[in-house]
């Protein structure tokens, strides 16, 4: 399964806009219960103008309001995202730190977002599930749990060393455009044949795995 959809696409990327360890933090803040494209449409902008802590806090609370005003629940996340600049000037000299722990005590963070931050801006093997990789680790059966951390911890028994780093974005990205929470998209899914949902419709059986290819 893994290696069909490395094949598909060897170097998967985040969809968020960042540019470096900082403004993918924000970007992953801003993201929660919003989409990429959603906050991509602001952080443009905004990154042009702030891309440290530093610059954060002197932008101020409400002017990044005004900045993030599309995105929902943006009054608390500006209010997180001005905090947890202040604690990374005061506890991590500006830096974002790289360890899970040292993340989730920022303001706003949470284990996926620490995950999220540790693989794309760290390259850290790290597996942040999220609504998508939920849904098509227990479709398919490679990876089933009742919680996102039983999908995770069942994730890091079962992915091989070498699908470490890219497993979470080849799942994200499989679960947004291809295995969708309503309508998937059997028919174009190049792990159908193996995939052990009861309800898929697969191409044509006669087609084989090639075809998925």
């Amino acid at each position: 399964m893994l290696s069909r959809l490395r094949e598909a696409n060897p170097e998967p990327k985040s969809e968020l806009y960042w540019t470096n360890p900082y403004t993918l933090l924000v970007a992953v803040v801003l993201s929660a219960q919003s989409t990429d494209k959603g906050v991509n449409k602001v952080t443009k902008d905004l990154f042009r103008e702030v891309d440290s802590p530093e610059k954060m806090l002197a932008l101020g609370e409400e002017r990044l309001r005004e900045h993030i005003r599309s995105i929902g629940l943006y009054p608390t996340k500006a209010k997180n995202i001005i905090k947890l600049s202040q604690m990374l000037l005061e506890k991590h000299g500006g830096q974002v730190p790289r360890s899970r722990e040292a993340l989730e005590e920022l303001p706003g963070v949470g284990r996926k977002t620490a995950n999220v931050v540790l693989n794309v801006a760290f390259h850290e093997p790290t597996i942040a599930v999220d609504t998508h990789i939920f849904r098509v680790s227990n479709r398919t059966g490679l990876a089933p749990g009742k919680t996102p951390l039983e999908v995770e911890k069942a994730l890091e028994q079962v992915v091989p060393e070498e699908f470490r780093l890219h497993v979470h974005h080849w799942l994200i990205l499989h679960g947004r455009y291809i295995c969708t929470a309503r309508r998937p998209k059997c028919e174009q899914c190049i792990i159908c044949d193996i995939c052990k949902w009861e309800e898929k419709h697969c191409a044509d059986a006669s087609e084989g795995a090639t075809a998925q290819r």
